[in-house]
């Protein structure tokens, strides 16, 4: 019987190497099963007792994206997310366009008034078809070890108590829902208390059904830092122009010209965007988001 090692996760915890979580999680971003099982296989050959899930997850994306960068991209879209910091302007900025893709209407640092005070929220959407208003507070990291903890959910819970509380017609728009979005993961502290409070929370991973991932891969709208045919450099460059999304360069290839590539580079780059785009995504009742 083989004995399989144990890692460190990123947040500093210790658990037994799992090849097929791996798999699974290989196979949800696109990869074939055959595929996925080999690239399990030779990481599972060379992992070491203490090594840590970033080496691994590095050693699974050069696998990957010798097969396919389209996927290695989605692969990689937990990472993307963080590399639009150091801020969190750009996160609010490609939430707002995930949420337009899905047919909202979106309103980003918009003043509400509640019954004490008024409240700067970070993100108004409203869906005119669904009759359907919400506002959200955005926590932005750019360190996956780094979780949205209870103090969080408790603080995000009084504002919109707050706005909830205040009469209809004294509040400058309607809100039906209060959201708590983060790219990465909540504590299991902050999960518990917002499922007993009312809390509707979205993140990497949350909830089971229609979390952050399955919301982008089901939109098909990624991130633009998850191109792996961009240099770092060249990602910053991009966000700072506001363009924010792997689908604005696929409409409109004008948006490339800033970066002064060569018509070869911009051949490649836009059929790994386009690939990215066109991969399924497969409906499960939980759909869990890659490692």
């Amino acid at each position: 019987m083989t004995v399989l090692p144990t890692i460190t996760k990123a947040d500093g915890s210790v658990e037994t190497f799992d090849p097929e979580r791996l798999i699974v999680s290989l196979e949800r971003s696109g990869a074939g099963a055959h595929a996925a099982a080999r690239i399990a296989d030779a990481i599972t050959s060379t992992v070491t007792p203490g090594a840590s899930s970033k080496e691994i997850y590095t050693r699974a994306f050069s696998l990957l994206r010798r097969e396919a960068r389209p996927i290695a991209a989605r692969y990689a879209l937990r990472r993307a997310l963080l590399e639009l910091g150091p801020t969190g302007h750009p996160f609010e900025d490609f939430i707002s366009h995930l949420y337009r893709a899905e047919g909202w209407q979106v309103e980003t640092r918009k003043i509400i008034q509640g019954k004490c005070v008024s409240h700067e929220t970070d993100f108004y959407a409203s869906h005119l078809e669904q009759n359907m208003f919400l506002a959200a507070e955005l926590k932005y990291h750019n360190d996956p070890s780094y979780k949205t903890d209870l103090k969080v959910a408790l603080y995000v819970k009084s504002r919109f108590d707050d706005i909830f509380s205040c009469d209809p017609i004294v509040r400058t728009c309607p809100i039906d829902r209060g959201l708590l979005v983060t790219n990465t993961k909540f504590t299991s502290e902050a999960i518990t208390y917002a499922e007993c409070a009312g809390v509707e929370l979205l993140g990497w991973g949350y909830p089971l059904v229609n979390n952050l991932f399955a919301r982008m891969s089901h939109a098909r709208v990624y991130p633009i830092t998850a191109l792996t045919g961009l240099a770092r450099a060249e990602k910053r460059l991009l966000i700072e122009q506001g363009v924010i999304a792997v689908d604005e360069i696929v409409r409109n290839r004008r948006l490339l010209d800033i970066l002064h590539l060569s018509s070869e580079r911009i051949g490649e780059l836009l059929a790994e965007s386009e690939g990215l785009l066109n991969l399924t995504f497969a409906h499960h009742t939980a759909v869990l988001a890659p490692i």
